[in-house]
């Protein structure tokens, strides 16, 4: 009998023990509601915070959904990209525009206050791009948390980031590389339906696009389209000045974003490219309307790319002021 028992129970603690490790392949080790006993009120604060510095700058919407964008392609999702200092990610030439920093700190600040040693920053960042989307009229998701603070911050390591001038299949290779799919891939640039980009990242399609030609225009832009372009961004112009990349409901979240790429009205060349190849125009049409709802498939890509190389367990660690290595 006793050896029966023993056996029962080998097999019970194998079968847990696969189960478990099923779980952690598959949610990387994070999961819903990971401060429900240690900070019970800890989304609640991230949420509140986000709303707060919304009501007077709306553009840390699009600022932290873009934030936490650049920290999983570097890294994983750890909050490296909030690490001060000389060489660190944020000093890297595509990371030097983002903002939504103060949030970040502002929500940690309070959390330390409520919850000292226990919220991470990476989970917090994850919680305000979600809390931010939702601002914006967008869709709400379960955000899995549980992710720890990494202790490595290189502006080298920011090579792999996407690139407005990348082709498809380059877009492709650096999603896949991470895990995520084609269908992914147009979702999470679908993000780009609130925020801007700077005329300095797009002014060569309008007036010099040497893929063509010296002086040419890039074909894929809407001649109709062209003169209104031209007007917000003139040539010599202020390479600074920001432009919204969805011109049909800037400050909306929604899949006006995707129509403009039908009509020829992306702003950036990688954004107008998804309509031009047939392996992400597909998604595009039906994001549009044909088969795929936008705003769910959002959801389930964001929580996809937020588990990317996450640290759990004993990895990294939780800081205490996000912008500075325990």
């Amino acid at each position: 009998m006793a050896s029966g028992h023993s056996n029962q129970i080998f097999i019970s603690f194998t079968f847990l023990l696969i189960a478990l490790g099923a779980y952690l392949v598959h949610g990387q080790g994070t999961r819903v509601g990971f401060y429900s006993t240690t900070c019970p009120t800890a989304e609640s604060i991230v949420r509140s915070t986000v709303q707060t510095h919304f009501r007077s700058n709306p553009t840390i919407a699009p600022g932290l959904l873009r934030m936490l964008f650049h920290d999983c392609f570097v890294q994983g999702c750890d909050a490296s990209i909030l690490i001060d200092g000389s060489n660190t990610e944020k000093t890297a030439g595509p990371n030097l525009l983002l903002r939504g920093y103060e949030v970040i700190t502002d929500a940690k600040t309070k959390l330390e206050a409520a919850c000292p040693g226990i919220v991470s920053c990476a989970d917090i960042l994850a919680l305000a791009a979600r809390d931010s989307v939702v601002l914006t009229n967008g869709p709400s998701w379960v955000v899995p948390t549980g992710r720890r603070d990494g202790r490595v911050s290189l502006a080298s390591d920011t090579a792999n980031l996407p690139g407005f001038t990348d082709s498809i299949a380059v877009q492709k290779q650096k999603f896949s590389a991470l895990g995520l799919n084609t269908q992914d891939l147009v979702a999470l640039v679908g993000g780009h339906t609130i925020g801007t980009s700077a005329c300095q990242f797009f002014s060569y399609r309008m007036y010099n696009y040497t893929k063509v030609g010296n002086g040419v225009v890039d074909p894929s832009i809407n001649p109709a389209f062209l003169p209104q372009l031209r007007a917000l961004c003139p040539q010599n112009g202020d390479g600074t000045k920001r432009i919204a990349m969805d011109t049909g409901s800037p400050n909306k979240f929604d899949t006006s974003y995707f129509a403009n790429l039908r009509s020829g009205r992306g702003i950036l060349e990688s954004d107008q490219m998804l309509w031009t190849d047939a392996s992400t125009k597909t998604f595009v049409q039906r994001f549009l309307g044909a088969g795929l709802n936008f705003n769910l498939e959002f959801g389930k890509s964001m929580v996809k790319m937020s588990n990317i190389g996450v640290k759990t367990g004993n990895a990294g660690e939780i800081r205490k002021v996000c912008s500075v290595i325990n």
